[in-house]
């Protein structure tokens, strides 16, 4: 063994002790620290030949990157639907990297277990019947890629082909529907071969990024053959909700595939004065759920959920005899692209065990209140406007002169160290987002938000 890592080995309890202090110091002074710092980033390092250990590799990371990285689990990082990490999601991060799993295979079965719990949490937690199985992917990208990829094979089995096996070709020409899909939407479908252009933008009611169902419904018409429609949840923009119960409805005089794209929103459900805006959540054929933004788990967590278990392992199954067949009850690695990976259940199942339904309730409810309090705000700023009602935990808003996309960066940039806004556009108007989904955000925060925007504002 080398002896760096002998030693380290050796050393692991008063490392980890000094690296701890170091994590809880960083953690402790996340809120104050700029949220976007102003630094030039260095001259990257060549490889060392010879490893210095952990002490000086922890002294080094300090020196190098420390103070470089953005305060994105922090309380004012509202760019993009980002959550944060919850104390308890954090001990379970650390325990997948002591445990390091690969949780989906029986022959080693306990991380699959766990897994298959932790899904089964998180179905409670949306209100969805059993039906809808669920396996953990990396983020809502590739829960939205496994749907539309479950739903690909859907298509198929309407013309008695699969394309999972002779190829998309077999298909013909495929439709996807929406009013308002999340960019993550085109790249799958690049990915699964049905192309961007096979997407179809549906018209949005007046005002919204919400689709028009009648609308929705003389596009229906005009395709002859089933096809996708992919529904929101919640969107990026605006955090508006398509009516997913007319949607659904619409397939007793039209055969298609409902993917609801719910990566943060699917949690309004937690909220009982928000509840309406899941309604009908449960009639999907796949959804996506993305646990790294509201659950407040660490980066590159998800869910994907369908009752067509038997499609989606057709697509994602694996000939390896070490693997394990395909059965009724197939093992996770026949369900998603990957044949290795962590155990990513663990943060969720931490979080979940140590909150509960109740705490996580708290967080939507606190960040839905943290959206409106800042709509307000913005509302009262002279010199700022909203772009839309505050829905749910989005506020869109502009410049009330002049908003070009330079005058808005301009203004993010000055206020940066503060909060962290990212900017948009909205039925054509530049815009900035602030979106609330960390579970350490506060009123307070928002004072210093609105704070910041004023006198960003007084400098421009």
């Amino acid at each position: 063994m080398d002896q760096l890592m002998a030693d380290d080995h050796a050393s692991l309890s008063v490392l980890l002790d000094e690296f701890q202090q170091r994590a809880v110091g960083a953690l402790q002074g996340m809120a104050e620290r700029p949220v976007i710092p102003a630094s030039i980033l260095p001259v990257s390092d060549p490889l060392p030949e010879q490893g210095s250990g952990l002490k000086k590799t922890l002294d080094a990371f300090e020196t190098r990157w420390g103070s470089l990285l953005s305060a994105s689990a922090g309380p004012r990082y509202l760019g993009f639907v980002t959550g944060g990490t919850t104390p308890a999601a954090l001990a379970g991060d650390w325990t997948t990297a002591v445990w390091d799993q690969n949780p989906v295979s029986r022959l080693d079965g306990a991380g699959q277990a766990l897994e298959r719990e932790t899904v089964g949490w998180i179905r409670e937690l949306l209100g969805l019947p059993e039906r809808h199985h669920g396996a953990f992917v990396s983020g809502a990208s590739m829960s939205n890629l496994v749907g539309l990829a479950v739903a690909r094979e859907w298509l198929g089995e309407r013309k008695g082909v699969s394309p999972a096996e002779s190829g998309v070709a077999a298909l013909g020409p495929v439709r996807v529907l929406s009013g308002s899909a999340h960019s993550s939407v085109p790249k799958a479908l690049a990915l699964l071969g049905l192309g961007r252009r096979s997407l179809i933008q549906v018209p949005t009611l007046p005002g919204r990024e919400a689709v028009d169902p009648v609308a929705l419904a003389r596009c229906l018409d005009q395709v002859e053959e089933p096809c996708v429609v992919v529904a929101n949840a919640g969107t990026v923009n605006t955090g508006d909700f398509d009516d997913l119960r007319a949607i659904a409805a619409l397939r007793a005089r039209h055969e298609f595939w409902l993917h609801v794209d719910g990566a943060f929103g699917a949690f309004a459900g937690l909220v009982p004065s928000h509840a309406l805006l899941v309604d009908g959540l449960e009639l999907a054929d796949s959804i996506c759920v993305d646990l790294h933004k509201w659950l407040n788990v660490p980066y590159s967590s998800a869910v994907q959920f369908t009752p067509r278990l038997d499609l989606q392992s057709q697509v994602f199954q694996n000939a390896a005899a070490y693997l394990g067949p395909t059965t009724d009850a197939p093992d996770l690695v026949h369900l998603t692209p990957e044949n290795s990976r962590r155990l990513r259940a663990l943060a969720a199942w931490f979080t979940l065990r140590a909150y509960g339904r109740d705490g996580h309730r708290e967080i939507v409810e606190r960040c839905v209140a943290c959206a409106g309090a800042l709509g307000a705000a913005v509302s009262g700023i002279s010199g700022l406007r909203l772009l839309a009602p505050v829905r749910l935990n989005v506020v869109c808003f502009t410049l009330a002169e002049e908003p070009t996309s330079e005058r808005l960066a301009a203004l993010a940039e000055r206020i940066s160290d503060e909060v962290f806004l990212s900017p948009t556009v909205l039925d054509g108007v530049p815009a900035l987002r602030a979106a609330f989904s960390n579970w350490s955000t506060t009123l307070a925060d928002v004072d210093r938000i609105a704070a910041a925007l004023a006198r960003g504002l007084s400098t421009m």
